[in-house]
């Protein structure tokens, strides 16, 4: 057996796979979320503020007059995201033509591209949402 046996390959996943691995990440993720929240909730009820409990609940509103909302503009957000990450795929197709190792399914290389792009994206975000408050 060669090389290539024993490298993981990604051509045989099917959408299946894909759906079990976002339900298990999603799943954990609440799972920790819930936690989180039941030991926060536990020690502002031992310190005893009684009151202050029901801030962690997600259907409660609290007013703040001074609070800054970053996402007031949802659509901007997400298509910088896409965008951005159309730019990273572009990059990702244009370096695939000079350099053979990003067709190959061991090379990390257009995940780390992918996801700086999609990074530069929600930064750029921020300083415009940024720049906004402040006026």
């Amino acid at each position: 057996m060669g090389k290539s046996s024993s490298k993981l390959k990604f051509k045989n996943m099917s959408i299946g796979d894909l759906l079990m691995a976002a339900v298990v990440f999603f799943s954990i993720i609440t799972f920790v979320k819930i936690i989180s929240s039941h030991f926060l909730k536990r020690k502002i009820i031992k310190s005893g503020h009684f009151d202050r409990a029901g801030i962690l609940e997600q259907d409660a509103e609290i007013e703040v007059k001074k609070q800054v909302k970053y996402d007031q503009y949802p659509a901007l957000k997400w298509g910088l995201v896409a965008f951005f990450g159309g730019i990273g795929f572009i990059v990702m197709e244009v370096l695939a033509v000079s350099n053979p190792i990003f067709k190959q399914y061991d090379s990390t290389m257009p995940y780390g591209i992918f996801f700086v792009s999609v990074a530069i994206g929600f930064l750029l975000y921020y300083v415009i949402m940024s720049r906004k408050v402040k006026e």
